[in-house]
């Protein structure tokens, strides 16, 4: 059993690592070879996966020209910030073609490209920084996107531009228009006016620099830009981006976290290591890979959730009682989990009422599904495994009455000890172990903790219990 599940997990993680294909090029000994990369969706954890494999791939098959098909209304900062900084870095020429939209984060992408093309009928700009609700987040989120927007046109260097027989050099890309997507307080003379974000059509990007040519199809684009001879490639995805999307949603994060706390309570209530426990495991693995893959859980949030299991293991097997150990071990798991599914960004610029409501949202799903897995399994337990029920065969059907004979416990012996004095062999808090006359037995403190080594007298005995308070 252990051998197959270990087999399973590994399987997992391999498909979860390796089962993109990759795209392979065709030749192209006198073609140009145009590697396509798309961006026509959220930017979001997903993409940047897809746009990082894309250019390795095209490093890979020695591509002549990466051209990004850009069709989105923005996303994450942090994942555009990434994006912008591979193109960027790009050893490769990169070109994208605007097919409609590139607004918010997609302007950023765009501008950091060596050449735009836009559809007709097109826009690029509008980057200001929103929360989720689309309100306009602080000025030191807006400071901090116009100063990437500001140095992203800046990267692109200036260019001579002749003016009445003299030579000037301008930016190739103005970055107080750049800036001026973010910040609606830029004054631009016959650009922009203040209060306005701006926003450029396709016949605007190219009258201020901010487009190479308007274009409707990859093929145009490719004309435009001089590629006669070219080979088209693109990397071929199998359905793990979608696979990791769906496990990454909030609601089938708190199924999964249900089924992790399930798994663990079933486990608890056989002896042995079972199908229950096996299923923990599995989930915690489908819970934290896609999420560890994405950038959003870490190391330490892996780390804190694995040392809450072990601490709440150790109360349950090891401490008498439920203490602070327990109690550590249940933050430590609410912890973990809870921050896994928090995007690092959200911490960049310390609290906001943004940051704040994303961290409640997450401790909600995790308490939520903490709660309605352990209602669940108290029902499933009386529902599966009750007589006449579809497990029922598994659980001891036969009751032993006292009737009968049948007792687990000495009832004289243990009647005689009520008056005696013994030593506390444990803590009592309330439940532990103490010792009368030589002999070790199960207690219960009646009043208060009962520190171990301390006096105790016994009270009283109810159906074997010993109930005891300190001398």
């Amino acid at each position: 059993m252990r051998t197959l599940f270990f087999t399973v997990c590994l399987s997992f993680l391999s498909l979860l690592l390796y089962s993109q294909e990759e795209a392979g090029a065709e030749p192209h000994d006198s073609t140009d070879l145009v590697y396509v990369c798309r961006i026509d969706r959220m930017i979001a954890p997903p993409l940047w996966r897809s746009v990082k494999k894309s250019f390795e791939e095209a490093r890979k098959n020695e591509a002549d020209y990466i051209l990004i098909h850009m069709n989105t209304y923005g996303g994450q900062v942090d994942i555009a910030d990434s994006i912008r900084t591979i193109i960027l870095n790009s050893p490769i020429p990169v070109m994208v073609f605007v097919d409609n939209q590139a607004i918010s984060a997609g302007a950023l992408i765009s501008i950091a490209c060596d050449s735009i093309y836009i559809r007709s009928g097109g826009s690029i700009g509008a980057a200001t920084v929103v929360d989720q609700g689309g309100q306009k987040m602080p000025d030191k989120y807006q400071s901090f996107m116009r100063g990437m927007m500001r140095a992203t046109a800046e990267a692109h260097g200036k260019k001579p531009v002749v003016i009445n027989g003299d030579t000037t050099w301008v930016w190739h890309r103005d970055p107080m228009i750049a800036q001026a997507m973010v910040d609606p307080s830029i004054i631009i003379d016959g650009i922009v006016d203040t209060g306005q974000v701006l926003t450029l059509t396709a016949l605007e990007a190219i009258k201020y620099g901010y487009c190479e040519g308007e274009a409707n199809s990859i093929r145009e684009v490719l004309d435009k830009a001089g590629i006669n001879e070219y080979t088209i490639s693109e990397l071929k995805l199998t359905g793990i981006e979608k696979l990791i999307q769906f496990l990454v949603n909030p609601v089938v994060s708190g199924l999964l976290i249900m089924l992790i706390i399930g798994g663990i309570y079933f486990e608890l209530q056989s002896p042995g290591l079972g199908f229950p426990i096996i299923a923990a495991i599995t989930a915690a693995l489908l819970y934290f890979a896609p999420m560890y893959l994405e950038g959003a859980a870490a190391n330490w949030h892996i780390i804190v959730f694995i040392a809450g299991i072990i601490l709440v293991l150790i109360e349950i097997f090891a401490i008498p009682g439920f203490g602070v150990t327990g109690i550590l071990g249940i933050i430590c798991i609410i912890t973990g989990l809870t921050f896994a599914m928090i995007d690092k960004i959200v911490f960049r610029f310390g609290p906001t009422p943004d940051s704040i409501r994303e961290v409640i949202i997450s401790f909600s799903v995790v308490i939520l599904s903490m709660f309605l897995s352990l209602i669940l399994s108290l029902w499933l337990t009386k529902k599966l495994f009750s007589p006449n029920r579809l497990f029922g065969s598994l659980a001891l059907e036969t009751t032993q009455k006292r009737s009968d004979g049948f007792v687990s416990f000495d009832t004289v012996k243990q009647r005689s000890l009520v008056g005696k004095k013994g030593v506390a062999h444990t803590i009592l808090r309330p439940s532990g172990k103490v010792i009368i006359d030589g002999e070790v037995y199960t207690a219960v403190a009646e009043s208060s903790y009962i520190e171990k080594g301390d006096t105790i007298i016994v009270r009283n005995e109810e159906q074997g219990q010993l109930y005891v308070i300190k001398e």
